[in-house]
This record gives C-alpha cells, structure tokens and sequence, in this order.
C-alpha cells in the first residue's frame, strides 16, 4: 500500500504526507496524555486526551483536515473514527509520533525545545 491506507472506516497517512498538509490546511491533534505531550510534541498541534475528546468535540476546528496523532498510531485510530462518525475530516497518522520523529521531522517539548518521544 502507498503513505494513504484505510482502516475500516479511518484513513491512515505516512508522516511526510502528513506533513506536506500541514504546510496547507490542516491541523494536527494530538491525544495522547499530558505527560507524553510535554516530553515532545509535533510544533503548532492541538492537544486534547482521548479521554475528553468526545466532550471537546465543540473546540475543534471543522474547517481544516484534523491530523490525528498518538505514540504509535492506535489511539487516534479509535479518536479518528469518533471525529470521522462526528462530520469532521480526518485521518490517523500511521505509526503515530514514533513514526513523524523517525522521519526527521521536529518535536518539541513545552518549552519550544527539542522535545522526546516518550
């Protein structure tokens, strides 16, 4: 399969795809913990746990592709299909962040510094 794959009713992009839209019209939404979140994060994305995802619905932007982005990919499967069964547009980042690091592309922690991958 290419960078784009389905998953049931979630569509899965690679990191560089995902990347390619955040440069036009996208936002990344990342779901994990606060503590993952903290150690590193993809620069300019939004945070909101899978826990209060359902109840944050109502502060995501539905005018731009939500990116949806965890460790490794599994979590914002489950978050990409609430929002998708939701009426908004979005897609998993397969892999998740491992995957957007191992790329090269930047992470960074709460400071604006180089953030890990926890």
């Amino acid at each position: 399969m290419g960078s784009q794959e389905t998953l049931g009713e979630v569509q899965g992009i690679g990191a560089q795809e995902a990347d390619n839209l955040l440069h036009s019209n996208a936002t990344m939404l990342d779901v994990r913990e606060a503590s993952e979140w903290q150690a590193g994060h993809v620069p300019g994305a939004l945070h909101v746990p899978l826990g209060e995802l359902e109840s944050s619905l109502g502060t995501l932007p539905r005018d731009q592709r939500l990116i949806v982005i965890c460790r490794s990919g599994h979590r914002s499967a489950k978050a990409t299909a609430l929002l998708v069964r939701s009426g908004f547009d979005a897609v998993n980042l397969n892999g998740g962040i491992v995957a957007w690091a191992s790329t090269g592309l930047p992470v960074e922690n709460d400071d604006a510094m180089p953030g890990t991958v926890v």
